[in-house]
Formats: structure tokens, sequence, C-alpha cells
């Protein structure tokens, strides 16, 4: 004999409604957050300073510097696109794995920078670095 209870027998339900919008809220949060994270303004560039830069001159390194005029040195020495093209190839010649540092004065542009790593690549030499200058003691 079963005894029945004064209570309805009800099913249990899982409401799945307040689940998808706790979802959505998640989400939407998320995707706000994400978005503020990523920076889409331009920025002043600036060349890179570190407190133990030294200078250093081996007879196998080639040492490129691009003045604030955009005017071009290498070891000190003023030189001009197309010279610099045959030095670069000649030293190429002669050592495939020649590196090459390529440094620019503070006011120096990007775009001239930019332009000598550009004919540093284009004549094959693959080992290619920055210079930078020593912070200033405070």
């Amino acid at each position: 004999m079963k005894i029945g209870s004064p209570l309805p027998e009800k099913k249990a339900r899982i409401e799945i409604i307040p689940l998808i919008d706790i979802m959505f809220f998640l989400l939407a949060a998320f995707m706000m957050a994400s978005l503020t994270m990523i920076k889409m303004q331009s920025i002043k560039m600036d060349l890179p300073t570190a407190t133990m830069a030294t200078r250093d001159f081996k007879p196998d390194i080639i040492n490129i510097s691009v003045d604030k005029a955009g005017e071009v040195f290498v070891e000190k020495k003023p030189i001009n696109v197309v010279d610099l093209r045959s030095y670069l190839s000649n030293k190429f010649r002669v050592n495939t794995n020649v590196p090459v540092y390529i440094s620019g004065d503070k006011d120096a542009t990007h775009g001239a920078v930019i332009r000598v790593l550009d004919l540093v690549r284009r004549e094959g030499i693959q080992k290619v670095s920055f210079a930078i200058s020593a912070q200033p003691q405070k």
C-alpha cells in the first residue's frame, strides 16, 4: 500500500534562462575588459637607452650610425647610400656571417634608421643589431 503525500509531487527542472543571462553578462564583461587593454593610439618613438651599454668596436663588426639629419656613417666616416651598398656587399662576400650594428642619434628619424636596416637586409646580411647608448648618470 502506498501512502500519498499531502503535497503535490513536482518534477525537478533546471531553469536555463537565468544561466544564459549570466553567460551573456560574463561574455560582455570580458569583451569590454579586453577592449580596454588594447591601446589604439600612436606613440612617440625614442631610441632606447641602457644602464650597462658599452661601445664595442671590433674589426669584424660593421658599425653603421645615423645622425639626426639622416646622414649615414660607417666606422665614424661619412658615406653615401651607393658606397654603403658596395661596402656591405664586399664585406658580405668576405664573411657571410658578418655582424652589423646600427646606431642612431637620439633625434634621428625612424625612417632613416629603417632605410639603413633595409639596405643591410637587401645585401643578405642576417646578423643585424641595434646599438644602444648608456643612460646619463644622475
